[in-house]
């Protein structure tokens, strides 16, 4: 692996022309933290000795979980991480790990360490261990394949482009050199993904062209991976013309993909074109989910700024929509026609469940919505039978940036105060809102017009 800093040094060969392309911005997502793991981090931000910062390590590791420890080199190793300034400290961390006995050298892991230390322009410690790896794994091709492909990886989540490009390098030469279709299929797969993940959409597609002048057949992660990378770089025709060569080539556009598509208007304020594929994607039978939600009404500004006065959000569909403008006012309409609330819905005989989990602010407050108005209908439809808890989950803020503070939470509790609604938040689960069935059906189903102050 070539290793060198501040750019392309003069004796390097010219980049290809396929590499010299846009670029665009990726945001990974980082390793949740243990109650162990912030716990050690705090300690190590105000450390100042060197020698007690290698000892708050060795004590964490000794008194740690595996799962706890290698979570935390996890959290480290992440491009995204809250905790940039100590990413120094996830080699050392490493180097005390790998001494536990419960230990598994794992060829991922090797391959993140060596891709934060290049970003970090520790160059060095990055080809040792690299040099070391590709030793150990040299007799066994798939091995050293699955390497370079997780490293591949690692360069373009950290936007590494000259470690990218010269790991590409590696890996296409040991793919030209392999007999092994399965070698070639898993290089060319790792490379497209990353030139899609690093902005360079025309790079993969150049080396979907060369997978078929070799007699290989592009997947549909090859294509997928196309039609994100052209979208995400704001080339929408590109990306048009992408699906049609997935839809030609017979590869079903799935509701991942779709989703891909509608991230891609949204980013470009689309909202026609959101309305549209929605409304093909209900036409093709193509489920919706909660990231279909979570795409389309995260480009709705509108509703984004109402949301910012929980106290004043319209408490029905119908005064929503007469909130917002004809674009997104048709979008929530389409969205509502969806399956989605069935698929988060729970209905049995002693309880009711709606699950918020995964749902942005603004998919749980519109799930909340249409769960009323459809409850109202089946309540009142006799179809049904009355559960006898009704519960509403939507976690306590363990996974949100303030830990402890969910956005979803504050937004059920307004929501519930100003409808005089019955439901509580959980005494033994702060994460939950509960109520009777009964009591439920009552405040439901009673007049309209006091149901909202």
């Amino acid at each position: 692996m070539i290793i060198g800093g501040g750019g392309f040094p003069p004796s390097a060969p010219p980049v290809p022309s396929r590499f010299r392309l846009r670029r665009c911005l990726f945001r990974p997502v980082a390793c949740t933290l243990t109650k162990q793991g912030e716990h050690l981090l705090s300690a190590l931000a105000i450390a100042e000795d060197p020698a007690a910062t290698i000892g708050l390590l060795r004590k964490f590791v000794a008194s740690s979980s595996k799962h706890v420890a290698l979570n935390t080199l996890s959290h480290l190793l992440s491009p995204s991480n809250s905790h940039s300034r100590l990413r120094i400290l996830a080699f050392p961390l490493y180097s005390i790990i790998r001494q536990e006995t419960w230990f598994i050298w794992n060829a991922k892991l090797v391959a993140d360490l060596i891709a934060s230390l290049y970003k970090q322009e520790r160059f060095g410690e990055a080809e040792n261990l690299f040099s070391e790896t590709v030793l150990k794994l040299r007799f066994k091709e798939r091995d050293l394949c699955m390497f370079y492909c997780n490293l591949v990886a690692s360069h373009a989540k950290h936007k590494s482009i000259e470690g990218f490009l010269d790991l590409c390098a590696e890996l296409s030469q040991l793919v030209f050199q392999s007999s092994s279709v399965y070698i070639k299929q898993r290089g060319y797969e790792s490379m497209i993904g990353g030139f899609c993940e690093m902005g360079f959409p025309d790079g993969a597609e150049n080396l979907i062209q060369e997978m078929r002048e070799m007699g290989l057949k592009p997947s549909g992660f090859e294509l997928r991976s196309l039609v994100y990378g052209y979208g995400q770089t704001g080339n929408l025709e590109d990306m048009k013309r992408c699906v049609v060569q997935m839809e030609d080539g017979g590869f079903d556009v799935d509701t991942v993909c779709c989703n891909m598509v509608l991230s891609s208007f949204g980013a470009q304020n689309k909202l026609s074109d959101m309305l549209s594929w929605l409304k093909k994607m209900r036409g093709s039978s193509v489920i919706s989910s909660i990231r279909t939600y979570n795409s389309a009404l995260n480009s709705c500004p509108s509703l984004l700024l109402l949301l910012r006065d929980l106290k004043n959000v319209p408490l029905s569909i119908n005064e929503l929509v007469g909130s917002l403008n004809e674009d997104e006012a048709d979008l929530i309409l389409e969205l509502a026609k969806s399956s989605v609330l069935d698929q988060a819905m729970e209905w049995g005989s002693s309880e009711l469940k709606l699950d918020l989990h995964g749902m942005h602010l603004s998919t749980a407050y519109l799930m909340m919505l249409q769960w009323f108005d459809e409850l109202k209908q089946r309540f009142y439809a006799g179809n049904y039978g009355t559960p006898t808890e009704i519960l509403v989950v939507c976690g306590s803020g363990k996974h949100s940036s303030k830990r402890g503070e969910s956005p979803v939470k504050g937004l059920i509790k307004e929501m519930m105060i100003r409808m005089k609604c019955p439901l509580r938040i959980d005494r033994k689960n702060t994460g939950c809102f509960i109520t009777k069935g009964k009591v439920f059906k009552d405040w439901l189903c009673r007049d309209d017009s006091n149901m909202i102050p």
